[in-house]
Parts: structure tokens; sequence; C-alpha cells
């Protein structure tokens, strides 16, 4: 659905006129800055549905911009999908981590672009329509969080607590990439400290009870995993 705002925060003129044409030519408004300062007085001012911020900018970097709006009262839950290099990934993982909702790398397709921000739209509507409800339901997936119960197909399947709390996880940000650290803080709690391995595990034991559905957890190469509502 457009006539959506997006903010896209990028200091390259080329790409930022490139991007803005095809988002209008898309049916969104846009909001423009080239700075990192610049787009958080945007994102605090023009109120937009989503956030497209290049990592590299003069002044305050993406990360910065990042940190700062997902710290902030009004602005903590406007997706965010960086720009990066592809040579980034380190940063890419601190911006997840920082609270980012996904990434796309340069050079990127027009066409991609404008999916990963329909996704995040959508993926952000959900949540906000769906913030705690009793049984979340993805496909033939569903959790009752009252009862802590998982059903695949209609038939109920045994999770350890743990399990549980990483599908709960998954499935209320279906698409949205997880890093192992984040898997742990929403899990464990913050600080909690455990291996990058036994994250690994408790993936591999839960895509196991889940049966073809495991298919579902996607590894993200370099990152984390993610959950996707179709096979």
């Amino acid at each position: 659905m457009a006539n959506e705002r997006i903010l896209v925060v990028e200091d390259e003129l080329d790409i930022l006129e490139l991007v803005k044409y095809n988002l209008i030519k898309s049916k969104y408004s846009v909001l423009t800055a080239e700075t990192g300062e610049g787009g958080i007085s945007q994102a605090t001012s023009g109120n937009p549905d989503l956030i497209l911020l290049d990592l590299m900018l003069p002044g305050i970097d993406g990360l910065e911009v990042c940190k700062a709006l997902k710290s902030g009262e009004t602005t903590r839950n406007i997706p965010i999908i960086m720009v990066t290099a592809k040579s980034e990934e380190t940063d890419i993982i601190t911006g997840l981590e920082l609270g980012a909702d996904d990434y796309i790398t340069k050079p990127f397709s027009t066409k991609v672009m404008i999916a990963r921000i329909k996704a995040s739209l959508r993926r952000n509507q959900i949540n906000t329509n769906e913030d705690s409800p009793s049984i979340i339901t993805r496909g033939t997936i569903s959790i009752d969080t009252d009862k802590y119960e998982v059903r695949v197909e209609s038939e109920k399947i045994e999770l350890t607590k743990t399990e549980f709390n990483v599908l709960k996880l998954f499935i209320k940000r279906p698409g949205r990439v997880f890093t192992r650290y984040q898997i742990v803080d929403a899990t464990k709690g913050d600080n909690y400290i455990v291996t990058d391995r036994a994250v690994d595990v408790q993936i591999v034991g839960l895509r196991k009870k889940l049966g073809i559905h495991g298919k579902q957890i996607k590894t993200v190469r370099g990152i984390g995993y993610k959950f996707e509502e179709q096979l």
C-alpha cells in the first residue's frame, strides 16, 4: 500500500535522486536528508513511516543515527533499512543489533529496494496491530503465548522454554534478520553470556522439532537467522 512517507538519508546526490525518483514512481511520499544530523531532524519532525539509511554519512554516521533514533521516544518504532557496501558485514551486524529492521547492499536493484520497503512496512503494520495477541499464527504454525503451546498443522509439539521463546521471536517478526546476540537478548535477557554455538544448537533443535517447517528458519550467512512465512 503506497502513500506512506519514506525518509531517505543519503549523501551521494545521484543515488539520492535515483532512489527518490523510484519511490515517487511507486506512489510513496519522500523526505530526504544528506547528513546524519539532518536525518535525525527529519525523522523527529517529519514522522516518516520508514527510513532508508545510508551508513556512510558525513558528520554523524549511519550507525549513530540508527542508535539515536532507536533510543528516541517518538522514533524508536520507525522501521530502518540500512544501505551498506558489501564489505561492511560488521556494520550490518552492529546496525541490526542497534535495532535496524533490514539492510540492502550497494549496488542494489531498485526493484529489490521497493520490495524490501514493502516487506518492512507490512511487518511493521502487523506488529502494530498485533502487539500482544495470545495466539500468533503464521501459515500452519501457531503459538499460544498464554498456554506456552505450539501447534504445527494442528498437531501439538513440545518445545523447551528457550526454543519456544526463539520461535515466538521469529514468528512475531517474519522476514526480519536477527543476529545471535539479538536472539540471546530477546530470549534470555540483556547481557546473558552465551556462545554463538549455543544459539546454533537451539536453532538445530527447533528446526528438527518443526519437521519440514523447520526450513522456514533461514540462515543468513555471517549475520544470523530469520523466519520466512512460506516454505
